[in-house]
């Protein structure tokens, strides 16, 4: 864990944020809503603390949510111009949980695992030098 500045935008460029705070985890999650959020093969979140880590420095009004009714936490967080996935501050983490791919340079530190290997799609990442795990380790 480390102390970390960083900025990061959505596609479009009209939302902008900084954080400033702990990089505390780097996954990639495989499991099927974090693949229908991203439309990808896993999402990439960086877990940075604390709660208020993160000052949105353009657009913010700009942000959109949505939760699914089903889960009890999962929820992504949007440009409503572009529809890229930004940071959502997660209470139950007492955290920011930052795309990874919506930061402005490299990542603080390195992917540590891959989490919810067994609900991977098929034609997804195959196994690397990542730790698997079948959900949280």
């Amino acid at each position: 864990m480390s102390h970390v500045s960083m900025k990061g935008t959505c596609l479009c460029g009209a939302v902008q944020y900084e954080i400033n705070g702990t990089a505390e985890r780097f996954y990639h999650c495989h499991c099927r809503r974090c693949r229908k959020a991203t439309g990808t093969g896993h999402a990439s979140n960086l877990l940075v603390t604390p709660l208020d880590s993160i000052q949105w420095t353009a657009g913010e009004a700009l942000l959109r949510r949505y939760k699914v009714p089903e889960a009890e936490r999962f929820f992504n967080c949007f440009c409503s111009q572009c529809g890229s996935p930004l940071p959502r501050v997660v209470p139950e983490l007492d955290g920011v949980l930052i795309p990874a791919g919506s930061l402005d340079g490299e990542p603080p530190i390195q992917p540590q695992a891959r989490i919810f290997w067994d609900s991977r799609a098929e034609w997804s990442c195959s196994d690397d030098a990542i730790p698997v795990y079948s959900e949280y380790p």
